[in-house]
Protein backbone atom coordinates (compact mmCIF):
# COMPACT_ATOMS: atom_id res chain seq x y z
CA UNK A 1 0.00 0.00 0.00
CA UNK A 2 2.60 2.71 0.79
CA UNK A 3 4.51 1.52 -1.90
CA UNK A 4 1.71 2.17 -4.18
CA UNK A 5 1.34 5.80 -2.60
CA UNK A 6 5.28 6.62 -3.39
CA UNK A 7 4.93 5.46 -6.68
CA UNK A 8 1.50 7.82 -7.19
CA UNK A 9 3.24 10.78 -5.62
CA UNK A 10 6.07 10.72 -7.87
CA UNK A 11 3.93 10.73 -10.93
CA UNK A 12 2.44 13.66 -10.02
CA UNK A 13 5.93 15.41 -8.79
CA UNK A 14 7.19 13.93 -12.44
CA UNK A 15 4.06 15.78 -14.29
CA UNK A 16 4.71 19.05 -12.53
CA UNK A 17 8.34 19.55 -12.93
CA UNK A 18 7.57 18.94 -16.69
CA UNK A 19 4.97 21.02 -16.94
CA UNK A 20 7.26 23.68 -15.18
CA UNK A 21 9.89 23.01 -17.97
CA UNK A 22 7.55 23.26 -20.89
CA UNK A 23 6.09 26.64 -19.70
CA UNK A 24 10.03 28.32 -18.78
CA UNK A 25 10.46 27.20 -22.32
CA UNK A 26 7.47 28.82 -23.80
CA UNK A 27 8.14 31.83 -21.63
CA UNK A 28 11.98 32.01 -22.69
CA UNK A 29 11.58 32.21 -26.29
CA UNK A 30 11.01 35.49 -28.14
CA UNK A 31 7.56 35.73 -29.90
CA UNK A 32 7.64 35.59 -33.50
CA UNK A 33 6.86 39.34 -35.13
CA UNK A 34 4.27 39.73 -38.33
CA UNK A 35 6.25 40.10 -41.41
CA UNK A 36 6.08 44.09 -41.91
CA UNK A 37 4.21 45.24 -44.76
CA UNK A 38 7.01 47.04 -47.78
CA UNK A 39 6.53 50.89 -47.56
CA UNK A 40 5.44 52.11 -50.34
CA UNK A 41 8.64 53.76 -52.29
CA UNK A 42 8.35 57.44 -52.96
CA UNK A 43 8.35 59.03 -56.81
CA UNK A 44 7.93 61.36 -58.86
CA UNK A 45 4.99 60.60 -61.38
CA UNK A 46 3.32 62.21 -64.19
CA UNK A 47 0.13 62.03 -66.70
CA UNK A 48 0.70 60.64 -70.28
CA UNK A 49 -0.68 63.57 -72.85
CA UNK A 50 -1.33 63.69 -76.49
CA UNK A 51 -0.22 66.13 -78.50
CA UNK A 52 1.39 67.30 -81.73
CA UNK A 53 4.76 66.12 -81.99
CA UNK A 54 7.41 67.18 -85.00
CA UNK A 55 9.53 64.29 -86.08
CA UNK A 56 12.83 65.41 -87.04
CA UNK A 57 15.77 63.57 -88.83
CA UNK A 58 18.75 64.85 -87.60
CA UNK A 59 22.47 65.24 -88.36
CA UNK A 60 25.89 67.31 -87.90
CA UNK A 61 26.47 69.77 -90.45
CA UNK A 62 28.84 72.67 -91.64
CA UNK A 63 28.19 75.94 -92.19
CA UNK A 64 29.42 77.55 -95.52
CA UNK A 65 29.03 80.77 -97.34
CA UNK A 66 26.61 81.40 -100.05
CA UNK A 67 29.22 82.87 -101.80
CA UNK A 68 32.99 83.40 -101.23
CA UNK A 69 35.17 86.23 -103.40
CA UNK A 70 38.83 86.49 -102.68
CA UNK A 71 39.18 90.15 -104.42
CA UNK A 72 42.59 89.96 -106.72
CA UNK A 73 43.89 92.76 -108.89
CA UNK A 74 43.66 91.94 -112.55
CA UNK A 75 46.56 94.48 -112.93
CA UNK A 76 50.38 95.29 -111.35
CA UNK A 77 50.50 99.05 -109.43
CA UNK A 78 50.89 100.61 -106.15
CA UNK A 79 48.14 100.67 -103.70
CA UNK A 80 47.31 104.42 -103.00
CA UNK A 81 44.35 103.95 -100.87
CA UNK A 82 42.07 101.44 -99.03
CA UNK A 83 38.95 102.23 -98.31
CA UNK A 84 37.27 99.52 -95.96
CA UNK A 85 37.86 98.00 -92.66
CA UNK A 86 38.78 94.51 -91.68
CA UNK A 87 35.42 92.85 -90.61
CA UNK A 88 33.23 95.63 -92.13
CA UNK A 89 29.81 94.78 -93.89
CA UNK A 90 30.09 95.54 -97.78
CA UNK A 91 27.75 96.06 -100.60
CA UNK A 92 28.00 95.02 -104.16
CA UNK A 93 30.25 97.35 -105.88
CA UNK A 94 31.54 99.18 -103.32
CA UNK A 95 35.17 100.57 -103.52
CA UNK A 96 37.45 98.38 -101.66
CA UNK A 97 40.69 99.99 -102.65
CA UNK A 98 42.07 102.05 -105.45
CA UNK A 99 45.65 101.18 -107.77
CA UNK A 100 47.20 104.28 -108.86
CA UNK A 101 45.76 105.28 -111.91
CA UNK A 102 48.36 107.83 -113.53
CA UNK A 103 49.82 105.24 -115.94
CA UNK A 104 46.78 103.95 -117.10
CA UNK A 105 45.62 107.44 -117.71
CA UNK A 106 48.87 108.53 -119.45
CA UNK A 107 48.28 105.60 -121.85
CA UNK A 108 44.47 106.57 -122.48
CA UNK A 109 45.79 110.00 -123.66
CA UNK A 110 48.15 108.62 -125.80
CA UNK A 111 45.67 106.43 -127.72
CA UNK A 112 43.43 108.94 -127.61
CA UNK A 113 46.05 111.11 -129.74
CA UNK A 114 46.88 108.19 -131.60
CA UNK A 115 42.97 108.12 -132.82
CA UNK A 116 42.43 111.73 -133.50
CA UNK A 117 45.17 111.80 -135.72
CA UNK A 118 44.59 108.98 -137.91
CA UNK A 119 40.98 110.49 -137.65
CA UNK A 120 42.16 114.01 -139.58
CA UNK A 121 43.83 112.07 -141.86
CA UNK A 122 40.23 109.87 -142.79
CA UNK A 123 39.10 112.73 -143.07
CA UNK A 124 41.19 114.57 -145.58
CA UNK A 125 41.70 111.44 -147.68
CA UNK A 126 37.58 111.03 -147.37
CA UNK A 127 37.57 115.20 -148.97
CA UNK A 128 40.62 113.47 -151.25
CA UNK A 129 38.05 110.80 -152.84
CA UNK A 130 35.31 112.96 -153.02
CA UNK A 131 37.54 115.63 -155.33
CA UNK A 132 38.65 112.59 -157.25
CA UNK A 133 35.52 110.91 -158.17
CA UNK A 134 33.85 114.36 -159.60
CA UNK A 135 36.90 114.62 -161.08
CA UNK A 136 36.35 111.01 -162.58
CA UNK A 137 32.97 111.84 -163.65
CA UNK A 138 34.27 114.97 -165.96
CA UNK A 139 37.54 112.48 -167.20
CA UNK A 140 40.17 114.33 -165.55
CA UNK A 141 41.31 111.68 -162.95
CA UNK A 142 41.92 108.22 -163.73
CA UNK A 143 39.95 104.88 -162.34
CA UNK A 144 43.28 103.68 -160.77
CA UNK A 145 43.79 107.19 -158.86
CA UNK A 146 40.20 107.09 -157.32
CA UNK A 147 40.49 103.01 -156.35
CA UNK A 148 44.08 104.12 -154.95
CA UNK A 149 42.10 106.74 -153.05
CA UNK A 150 39.56 104.67 -151.93
CA UNK A 151 41.69 102.30 -150.21
CA UNK A 152 43.50 105.03 -148.58
CA UNK A 153 40.24 105.98 -146.82
CA UNK A 154 39.25 102.19 -145.77
CA UNK A 155 43.19 102.19 -144.55
CA UNK A 156 42.98 105.13 -142.23
CA UNK A 157 38.92 104.17 -141.17
CA UNK A 158 40.36 100.87 -140.24
CA UNK A 159 43.56 102.79 -138.31
CA UNK A 160 40.83 104.69 -136.34
CA UNK A 161 38.94 101.55 -135.48
CA UNK A 162 42.16 100.00 -133.92
CA UNK A 163 42.65 103.10 -131.96
CA UNK A 164 39.07 103.25 -130.65
CA UNK A 165 39.43 99.56 -129.60
CA UNK A 166 42.88 100.15 -128.09
CA UNK A 167 41.46 103.28 -125.88
CA UNK A 168 38.53 100.96 -125.30
CA UNK A 169 40.81 98.15 -123.73
CA UNK A 170 42.91 101.21 -121.61
CA UNK A 171 39.67 102.17 -120.14
CA UNK A 172 38.76 98.54 -119.01
CA UNK A 173 42.66 98.80 -117.47
CA UNK A 174 41.70 101.42 -115.95
CA UNK A 175 38.99 100.15 -114.65
CA UNK A 176 40.94 97.55 -112.42
CA UNK A 177 42.60 100.22 -110.78
CA UNK A 178 39.62 100.67 -108.93
CA UNK A 179 39.19 97.07 -106.51
CA UNK A 180 35.38 96.61 -105.73
CA UNK A 181 33.52 93.75 -104.19
CA UNK A 182 31.60 91.45 -106.67
CA UNK A 183 28.86 90.25 -103.74
CA UNK A 184 27.52 91.23 -100.73
CA UNK A 185 29.27 90.38 -97.32
CA UNK A 186 31.80 90.58 -94.54
CA UNK A 187 35.29 91.15 -95.12
CA UNK A 188 37.91 89.49 -93.53
CA UNK A 189 41.71 90.03 -92.84
CA UNK A 190 43.76 92.40 -95.20
CA UNK A 191 46.24 90.59 -96.77
CA UNK A 192 48.27 93.81 -98.13
CA UNK A 193 49.28 97.38 -97.14
CA UNK A 194 48.52 100.51 -98.89
CA UNK A 195 51.81 101.44 -100.92
CA UNK A 196 52.88 97.91 -102.06
CA UNK A 197 52.66 96.73 -104.70
CA UNK A 198 49.75 94.26 -106.22
CA UNK A 199 49.98 91.66 -108.43
CA UNK A 200 47.43 89.46 -110.36
CA UNK A 201 49.43 86.28 -109.19
CA UNK A 202 49.70 87.48 -105.91
CA UNK A 203 47.57 83.90 -103.69
CA UNK A 204 45.87 85.82 -101.39
CA UNK A 205 44.59 88.72 -103.13
CA UNK A 206 44.00 91.61 -101.22
CA UNK A 207 40.98 90.75 -99.10
CA UNK A 208 38.63 87.72 -99.13
CA UNK A 209 34.60 88.71 -99.03
CA UNK A 210 32.46 86.48 -97.36
CA UNK A 211 28.46 86.94 -98.21
CA UNK A 212 26.73 85.22 -95.30
CA UNK A 213 23.11 86.63 -95.56
CA UNK A 214 21.83 84.45 -96.74
CA UNK A 215 24.19 81.19 -95.64
CA UNK A 216 24.41 77.56 -96.60
CA UNK A 217 24.43 74.50 -93.85
CA UNK A 218 25.88 71.13 -95.39
CA UNK A 219 24.72 68.19 -93.63
CA UNK A 220 24.28 64.10 -93.50
CA UNK A 221 21.84 61.86 -92.80
CA UNK A 222 21.72 58.64 -93.25
CA UNK A 223 20.97 56.68 -96.78
CA UNK A 224 17.87 54.91 -95.39
CA UNK A 225 16.04 58.20 -94.96
CA UNK A 226 16.43 59.04 -98.60
CA UNK A 227 13.20 57.80 -99.73
CA UNK A 228 11.04 59.42 -96.69
CA UNK A 229 12.55 62.56 -97.61
CA UNK A 230 11.97 62.59 -100.88
CA UNK A 231 7.94 61.57 -100.17
CA UNK A 232 7.81 64.85 -98.39
CA UNK A 233 9.80 67.12 -101.08
CA UNK A 234 7.03 65.73 -103.48
CA UNK A 235 4.89 67.42 -100.97
CA UNK A 236 6.70 70.77 -100.41
CA UNK A 237 9.43 72.90 -98.78
CA UNK A 238 10.84 70.94 -96.04
CA UNK A 239 11.85 73.19 -92.54
CA UNK A 240 15.58 73.24 -91.43
CA UNK A 241 16.27 73.91 -87.32
CA UNK A 242 20.28 74.47 -87.04
CA UNK A 243 20.95 73.87 -83.11
CA UNK A 244 24.40 74.76 -81.16
CA UNK A 245 26.70 71.74 -80.60
CA UNK A 246 25.06 71.62 -77.25
CA UNK A 247 21.69 71.29 -78.36
CA UNK A 248 20.97 74.07 -75.98
CA UNK A 249 20.29 77.48 -78.71
CA UNK A 250 18.60 77.45 -81.72
CA UNK A 251 20.33 78.91 -84.13
CA UNK A 252 17.73 79.73 -87.21
CA UNK A 253 15.35 78.46 -89.14
CA UNK A 254 15.36 77.87 -93.19
CA UNK A 255 14.45 75.36 -95.97
CA UNK A 256 16.10 72.51 -97.29
CA UNK A 257 17.52 73.33 -100.73
CA UNK A 258 18.37 70.31 -102.45
CA UNK A 259 19.82 66.34 -101.86
CA UNK A 260 23.39 65.63 -103.36
CA UNK A 261 22.93 63.22 -106.56
CA UNK A 262 25.16 60.60 -105.47
CA UNK A 263 24.90 59.10 -101.90
CA UNK A 264 28.92 58.49 -100.38
CA UNK A 265 29.42 54.67 -100.70
CA UNK A 266 32.20 54.42 -98.06
CA UNK A 267 29.59 55.87 -95.36
CA UNK A 268 25.98 55.05 -96.50
CA UNK A 269 25.22 58.46 -96.09
CA UNK A 270 23.61 61.14 -98.27
CA UNK A 271 24.57 64.81 -98.35
CA UNK A 272 21.97 67.88 -97.85
CA UNK A 273 22.14 71.29 -97.89
CA UNK A 274 20.38 73.78 -96.81
CA UNK A 275 19.71 77.50 -97.20
CA UNK A 276 19.10 80.21 -93.88
CA UNK A 277 17.98 83.83 -94.32
CA UNK A 278 20.60 84.15 -91.13
CA UNK A 279 19.69 88.05 -90.76
CA UNK A 280 21.40 87.53 -86.59
CA UNK A 281 24.62 86.12 -87.99
CA UNK A 282 24.47 83.12 -85.54
CA UNK A 283 25.82 81.02 -88.38
CA UNK A 284 29.03 81.24 -89.28
CA UNK A 285 31.23 80.01 -92.16
CA UNK A 286 32.72 76.84 -91.12
CA UNK A 287 30.72 76.55 -88.02
CA UNK A 288 29.67 72.89 -86.28
CA UNK A 289 26.15 72.51 -86.27
CA UNK A 290 23.59 70.22 -85.69
CA UNK A 291 20.67 70.01 -88.28
CA UNK A 292 16.97 68.99 -87.88
CA UNK A 293 15.32 68.35 -90.92
CA UNK A 294 11.22 68.46 -90.21
CA UNK A 295 9.71 65.16 -91.64
CA UNK A 296 6.39 64.88 -90.62
CA UNK A 297 4.06 66.52 -87.74
CA UNK A 298 2.11 63.94 -85.85
CA UNK A 299 -1.10 64.63 -84.38
CA UNK A 300 -2.11 63.76 -80.90
CA UNK A 301 0.99 61.50 -80.41
CA UNK A 302 1.70 60.07 -76.85
CA UNK A 303 4.90 61.91 -74.94
CA UNK A 304 6.15 61.19 -71.62
CA UNK A 305 9.65 62.27 -69.88
CA UNK A 306 12.79 61.41 -71.26
CA UNK A 307 13.32 60.10 -67.80
CA UNK A 308 10.32 57.29 -67.61
CA UNK A 309 12.03 55.55 -70.41
CA UNK A 310 14.44 52.54 -68.74
CA UNK A 311 16.60 49.94 -71.06
CA UNK A 312 16.16 46.64 -69.73
CA UNK A 313 17.23 43.02 -71.03
CA UNK A 314 14.00 43.23 -73.67
CA UNK A 315 13.95 46.64 -74.80
CA UNK A 316 12.11 49.70 -73.48
CA UNK A 317 10.09 49.92 -70.34
CA UNK A 318 8.02 52.35 -68.49
CA UNK A 319 6.29 52.21 -64.31
CA UNK A 320 2.84 52.17 -64.98
CA UNK A 321 1.24 53.86 -61.56
CA UNK A 322 -2.30 51.59 -61.22
CA UNK A 323 -5.18 53.24 -59.61
CA UNK A 324 -4.39 51.27 -56.82
CA UNK A 325 -1.05 52.65 -56.28
CA UNK A 326 0.85 49.82 -57.19
CA UNK A 327 3.74 49.45 -59.98
CA UNK A 328 3.32 47.85 -63.20
CA UNK A 329 6.14 47.48 -65.51
CA UNK A 330 5.04 48.17 -69.38
CA UNK A 331 7.23 47.74 -72.18
CA UNK A 332 6.87 50.09 -75.13
CA UNK A 333 8.30 51.34 -78.40
CA UNK A 334 10.36 54.48 -78.25
CA UNK A 335 10.01 56.03 -81.75
CA UNK A 336 12.03 59.29 -81.00
CA UNK A 337 13.51 61.27 -77.91
CA UNK A 338 14.60 64.84 -78.16
CA UNK A 339 13.84 67.46 -75.71
CA UNK A 340 13.51 65.55 -72.52
CA UNK A 341 10.59 64.00 -74.47
CA UNK A 342 10.08 60.52 -75.41
CA UNK A 343 7.41 59.58 -78.46
CA UNK A 344 5.38 56.87 -77.58
CA UNK A 345 4.29 54.59 -80.83
CA UNK A 346 3.54 51.33 -78.98
CA UNK A 347 2.78 50.77 -75.11
CA UNK A 348 1.01 53.83 -73.39
CA UNK A 349 -2.40 55.32 -73.54
CA UNK A 350 -3.01 58.99 -72.92
CA UNK A 351 -4.55 59.49 -69.26
CA UNK A 352 -2.22 57.12 -68.01
CA UNK A 353 0.40 58.10 -64.93
CA UNK A 354 3.80 56.95 -65.29
CA UNK A 355 6.96 57.11 -62.98
CA UNK A 356 9.47 59.96 -64.53
CA UNK A 357 11.71 59.80 -61.46
CA UNK A 358 12.78 57.50 -59.04
CA UNK A 359 12.33 54.15 -60.56
CA UNK A 360 15.35 52.59 -59.37
CA UNK A 361 13.76 51.52 -56.13
CA UNK A 362 10.51 50.56 -57.63
CA UNK A 363 9.70 46.80 -58.18
CA UNK A 364 6.91 45.09 -60.24
CA UNK A 365 3.78 45.41 -58.53
CA UNK A 366 5.24 47.49 -55.28
CA UNK A 367 3.05 50.37 -53.71
CA UNK A 368 4.46 53.64 -54.54
CA UNK A 369 3.99 57.09 -53.08
CA UNK A 370 3.72 60.06 -55.40
CA UNK A 371 5.58 62.80 -54.25
CA UNK A 372 5.85 66.10 -56.16
CA UNK A 373 9.23 68.70 -56.42
CA UNK A 374 11.26 68.82 -53.13
CA UNK A 375 9.23 66.58 -51.12
CA UNK A 376 10.03 64.02 -53.82
CA UNK A 377 13.61 64.48 -53.74
CA UNK A 378 13.70 64.20 -49.65
CA UNK A 379 12.36 61.37 -49.47
CA UNK A 380 14.54 59.47 -52.30
CA UNK A 381 17.22 60.74 -50.43
CA UNK A 382 16.54 59.50 -47.29
CA UNK A 383 15.35 55.97 -48.53
CA UNK A 384 18.80 55.77 -50.22
CA UNK A 385 20.38 56.55 -46.87
CA UNK A 386 18.43 54.21 -44.82
CA UNK A 387 19.79 51.25 -47.67
CA UNK A 388 22.90 52.21 -47.13
CA UNK A 389 22.87 51.39 -42.99
CA UNK A 390 23.66 47.95 -43.10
Amino acid sequence: MKRSIIIAVSAVVVAALAGGSIWYFRKSQPAVAAAPVPAAVPVIAATVTGKDVPIYLRGIGTVVAYNTDIVRSQIQGQLVKITFTEGQTVKTGDLLAQIDPRPYQAQIEQLTANRDRDQAQLTNAEANLSRYNKLGDKGYATPQLVETQKAQVEQLLAAVKADQALIDQANVQLSYTRLTSAIPGITGVRQIDIGNIIHPTDPNGLVVVTQIEPISLLFTLPQSDLPAIQDQMAKGPMKVIAYSQDNKMKLDEGSLLLVNNEIAGTTGTIQLKAEFANHGHRLWPGQLVNARLLLETRKDAITVAGSAVQQGQTGTYVYVVKPDETAELRPVHVAQIGDGQALIDQGLKSGEVVVVDGQYRVKEGGRVQQLHGKAAREADVQSAVQDAIP
